[in-house]
């Protein structure tokens, strides 16, 4: 450790000091390349000329549960056996004291920082990663001038035993915390990572727009019960999922049960937005469908009037809320891990498996 603190110091005097990033797979993995890239250039900007700055990223996942101590992390982690002076890792794993979102813990003495990239939130995300990234860096070197503007304003800071904890924005925290663990999750891979829900309710649909009956119901249900069957599809898909692959986290315990609301919260954002996603996914596809397969001269006497492309359009929507329930069932035929693979981010994943591994040695 005195052989990094001594580097950096000469460093200051005018040569380099070295930046690892080390970042769990997915989401802080292509946020670290990205800062990596970039750092040298905005720390050299705001500081004395005779410094450079240097930066590799390694992609690994070190922490093993959000709970884990500070000091554990750095024992786990043993940023004094790296090369370089400094040691960044960042985690999409949530960290929270008390109900209190945690963006980051730093330790000067180790020349670390622990960087919990869901607590920053769920946009501009690697804006708000990189000035943490920053105050960070100044913080272990000890270098006010190298923090942003306003960042230690904003990131309210606490001595804790082994460092400087700093934590989310006052206001909304425990809303930016869960927008960024869905985020993390990346709900949108939602569509693309169940296939077969995806091909099952498209079946779905494209079987029931051969039914006249569909068209005479589309033409006669009006907005409200057509919204309410978009809304009804939608609720069952989402509850299908998480019961037929175990996705709700049961607490084992009243300690547990604060994070497994939050978890199980992410879970149904997630599922939400991934659903939702699906829907208009299919309905584009059944609208495009419609007008190819159902040509006017069909659908009209069906009607007893002259169509329109709104009656396209009233009939993909009656569609795809049939086939989004068929999709629904459809999911049953999705092994548990291929759903959870596609409705969680790599590390979310690996704790449940953790998580569960653990309760079977327990049983």
């Amino acid at each position: 450790m005195n052989e990094h603190l001594q580097g950096v110091q000469s460093s200051a005097a005018g040569e380099q000091v070295s930046v690892l990033f080390i970042a769990d797979p997915g989401t802080p993995a292509a946020l670290a390349e990205r800062i990596a890239e970039y750092l040298p250039q905005r720390l050299q900007s705001r500081d004395r000329p005779g410094r450079r700055w240097t930066t590799c990223v390694r992609r690994k996942p070190y922490l093993p549960d959000e709970q884990a101590d500070f000091a554990d992390v750095i024992d786990t982690v043993d940023p004094s056996s790296e090369a370089e002076d400094i040691v960044v890792y960042l985690t999409d794993l949530p960290h929270r004291e008390n109900t209190l979102p945690v963006v980051a813990d730093v330790s000067a003495h180790h020349l670390f920082a622990l960087i919990s990239v869901p607590g920053v939130g769920g946009v501009y995300i690697e804006r708000r990663v990189r000035t943490v990234t920053e105050l960070a860096i100044a913080c272990v070197l000890g270098e006010p001038e190298l923090i942003p503007p306003g960042a230690a304003r904003r990131f309210r800071s606490a001595q804790i035993e082994d460092g400087i904890r700093y934590f989310a924005p006052s206001g909304l925290r425990r809303l930016r915390l869960l927008s960024g663990m869905v985020r993390a999750n990346r709900p949108w891979r939602l569509v693309t990572g169940l296939s077969k829900v995806l091909v099952g309710a498209f079946a779905t649909g494209a079987i029931a727009l051969a039914t006249d009956t569909i068209w005479l119901f589309a033409d006669t249900m009006g907005p409200w019960r057509m919204g309410a069957a978009t809304i009804l599809s939608i609720v069952a898909m989402i509850l299908w999922l998480i019961l037929d692959h175990e996705l709700w986290e049961r607490p084992k315990s009243p300690t547990e049960r604060d994070r497994s609301v939050l978890y199980n919260t992410a879970t149904v954002a997630t599922l939400v937005i991934g659903v939702v996603i699906l829907h208009v996914a299919l309905f584009c596809l059944l609208l495009f469908t419609t007008c190819l397969a159902l040509p006017p001269e069909l659908l009209s006497p069906v009607l007893g009037r002259a169509v329109n492309f709104s009656d396209y359009l009233t009939l993909t929507w009656l569609l795809a809320s049939i086939a989004t329930v068929g999709g629904a069932l459809g999911s049953g035929l999705e092994d548990d891990a291929a759903v959870k693979e596609a409705a969680y981010g790599v590390r979310q994943r690996q704790r449940i498996e953790e998580t569960k591994n653990r309760s079977n040695e327990v049983r």
